[in-house]
């Protein structure tokens, strides 16, 4: 290898090492085996109806690609439309339509919290809002998850050493990797006891939860303190992240956020397929019980094995420890045709690599079942 060649990747070179090293080193697997691994929740992502819409929409002429950003030509009928129906659907003033999940959290926290505000994030909280924390204007701090006491806190404590912007409370509704629940009506009436804002990621809640799938902040939508992200590509089976929130929120994101302003506009096809998707909710709310009764019985069987879920919902986490012996734990559920994969550090706490089962219309009943027994047996003789 050329020497200056070598030198400059030398520090690439270092960086993959020092992950092999602690296990973390990642890369790409095709699809195989049984779906415990996606968040397809509600399997429409290959559903008929999905298809179907976007052929009928490539058919009348809807194009592929948007052509440009949102204020130049690239505004089609279809975002207005789909933003539209999801404002009514959520029961929001108005929903802005965005790339992707990331992207939207992204955008949120670099628009609207201002120099001088607080953000208190949930500890837990994805990493893109993290990331948007870290790039915006407004000093940020954690809580310790899920504890109502511990954001008051923290509110109290920056107060108290002069903080006098706006307080933006920002969680998630039903946490990714753990599978547990926000108190959210405590977090609702916190935010209004400080005049602060809440900002709610319902990544993995919307189309599960809430009547008709319209998420765990559906009797809260509609105030003028909340901003909540409704990700698409999830149980709606497609892609991007709809914004709800107040008329005046979405028309300073339209004039101030970056991220909108100067990426090009997501597919008119994407906005047809989450459109879609928001009737079939609303027609066939029988995916969201069925789902409901898979969940119930899949935490049954756990317990019929001796097993305790630390969750209640579709989001199963298999605590290993150890980052080898997760992925290996993964790799031996995969050669048995069940696709579940280990998730480490930084994705989750140091200490606490995982397995991620991921409860889906996707898989039955006596999918479940087998899945169980494989992992008691590949887990047999495990210190838990």
């Amino acid at each position: 290898m050329n020497p200056v060649h070598a030198d400059k990747i030398a520090t690439y070179v270092t960086g993959l090492h020092a992950l092999k090293a602690e296990d973390r080193l990642r890369g790409l697997k095709p699809r195989a085996g049984i779906d415990f691994a996606s968040n397809d929740y509600l399997a429409l992502a290959r559903a008929p109806r999905m298809k179907k819409a976007v052929s009928a929409a490539l058919e009348a002429g809807t194009p592929i690609g948007a052509g440009g950003s949102r204020l130049l030509r690239g505004n089609c009928e279809e975002h207005e439309s789909l933003e539209a129906e999801a404002a009514r659907f959520f029961g929001a003033e108005t929903a802005l339509f965005f790339g992707s999940g990331y992207v939207a959290n992204f955008a949120v926290l670099t628009t609207l919290p201002q120099r001088g505000d607080l953000l208190v994030l949930d500890s837990l909280v994805h990493a893109s809002i993290h990331e948007g924390a870290r790039a915006g204007r407004a000093e940020f701090r954690e809580s310790e998850h899920n504890d109502p006491r511990s954001v008051e806190n923290t509110i109290r404590d920056w107060r108290a050493k002069g903080g006098t912007g706006r307080v933006w409370i920002v969680v998630e509704s039903l946490y990714s990797m753990d599978g547990d629940f926000a108190p959210l009506k405590e977090l609702v009436a916190m935010a209004d006891r400080y005049d602060a804002f809440l900002m709610v990621d319902e990544a993995h809640a919307t189309g599960v939860y809430g009547e008709l799938g319209r998420g765990l902040t559906a009797t809260y939508e509609g105030r003028e303190n909340l901003v909540v992200v409704h990700t698409c590509g999830k149980a709606l089976g497609a892609a991007g992240a709809l914004v709800t929130a107040t008329r005046v929120l979405r028309d300073f994101m339209v004039n101030r956020c970056r991220p909108f302003i100067f990426a090009t506009a997501p597919s008119p096809l994407t906005a047809v397929a989450v459109q879609e998707a928001l009737s079939i909710l609303q027609q066939e709310p029988d995916r969201q019980r069925r789902l409901a009764n898979l969940v119930a019985f899949a935490h049954r069987e756990i317990g019929k094995r001796g097993g305790r879920s630390p969750s209640d919902s579709q989001i199963v986490p298999y605590i290993v420890g150890d980052n080898a012996r997760a992925m290996a734990l993964a790799s031996s559920l995969q050669a048995r045709g069940f696709d579940i994969r280990g998730i480490r550090p930084p994705t989750v706490p140091a200490g606490t690599a995982r397995l991620r089962i991921s409860l889906t219309l996707n898989v039955a009943e006596d999918d479940v079942r087998a899945m169980l027994d494989a992992l008691v047996e590949e887990t047999r003789g495990d210190a838990r």
